[in-house]
């Protein structure tokens, strides 16, 4: 076992382990926490209950790296914008303002966001040492996808919805590669040691539009963390074979794939990256032996490689901690 840190850098093949949401809905004491807490963003605005909750699969599961628990979405509510978590339906975000967008300072973005920073340096007094504590933000576009309100509901992107020209478009996005630029640097700051970028809605990019809306805000955001030391980790879910395009043209130190892209067709083409996840979460709702030998093919694929077990995309809500028991013990010991 080593810290993901050093795994990024040096490129070990040695153990790691954790989980996208490992702090979230499945486990009874988040649950405990979010029944006095309605209100999502408040929530990710205390300090003390966010670090709890980083924390809580840290004391359960002894699990190699903790995330902080935050929202992708808190650097929109940072910029100005009203995010909602509404029951049953996910993030809900008022109508994009351009002007109060643009006018936003750097300041007044770090204030808002300072109770994360918090959470961080109360979590990184609190963590083992030995263990990395994860900071991530969104990548520009999927940011873009939620301001814009751009998903139709069959999870396509709904062009008509945009309102702006390119040009508009193109300075939403570096401009929201300027306030990343900051929250990441705030939160290794504040005691994080690698940066996890999620760009949940690539995979739903035109392809005359992935150069320009996925190759080149992530490699902006890479560079940025290369210059300053910061390992950093993407996760461009959803884009299939374009991921050994993203891979050669980004060159993050390491890279989450979805569990839609054949672990073999990885291995084959993924080169000079710690790979990261891929396991279908949805496979943590069967049986044991389904659990274990899903995992066992991933395991077998990878052990060659530096390769840190994650899924292909956040713990389910209705997963059992019994279970995320099981597989890590199972991990452990192969």
């Amino acid at each position: 076992m080593s810290k993901l840190k050093d795994i990024l850098i040096n490129k070990k093949i040695c153990k790691s382990i954790w989980f996208m949401r490992q702090a979230g809905r499945y486990l009874p004491e988040f649950r405990k926490i979010r029944l006095q807490n309605q209100n999502f963003v408040n929530l990710c605005l205390n300090s003390e209950l966010s670090s709890e909750l980083t924390l809580q699969p840290i004391k359960r599961f002894n699990l190699d790296s903790a995330i902080i628990f935050s929202d992708i979405l808190m650097v929109p509510y940072a910029l100005g914008q009203r995010v909602d978590f509404i029951k049953d339906f996910g993030p809900k975000l008022d109508k994009f303002n351009f002007k109060v967008f643009t006018e936003t300072n750097k300041d007044s973005f770090t204030q808002k966001l300072q109770p994360v920073y918090d959470a961080i340096n109360k979590t990184r007094n609190k963590l083992n040492k030995e263990k990395s504590l994860i900071a991530f933000i969104g990548a520009p576009w999927t940011l873009l996808v939620y301001m814009l309100d751009l998903k139709s509901n069959k999870n396509e992107i709904d062009y008509k919805k945009i309102k702006f020209k390119t040009e508009e478009i193109n300075l939403i996005l570096n401009k929201l590669y300027e306030y990343l630029a900051i929250h990441i640097e705030n939160q290794i700051n504040a005691g994080a040691d690698v940066v996890q970028i999620f760009d949940s809605w690539a995979g739903l990019i035109r392809p005359e539009d992935f150069i320009n809306y996925c190759i080149v805000p992530n490699t902006k955001l890479v560079n940025f963390c290369k210059n300053k030391n910061i390992p950093v980790i993407c996760f461009p879910k959803g884009i299939g074979k374009n991921y050994k395009k993203f891979n050669e043209m980004v060159k993050p130190d390491g890279i989450n794939i979805d569990y839609e892209v054949n672990p073999n067709w990885v291995k084959t083409n993924l080169k000079h990256v710690v790979i990261q996840g891929g396991l279908n979460p949805e496979i943590l709702l069967n049986s044991e032996e389904e659990i274990i030998s899903n995992t066992k093919k991933y395991l077998d694929v990878f052990k060659d490689l530096p390769y840190v077990f994650n899924l292909g995309h956040g713990l389910l809500p209705s997963t059992d901690p019994d279970k995320v028991e099981k597989l890590i013990k199972f991990y452990r010991n192969y």
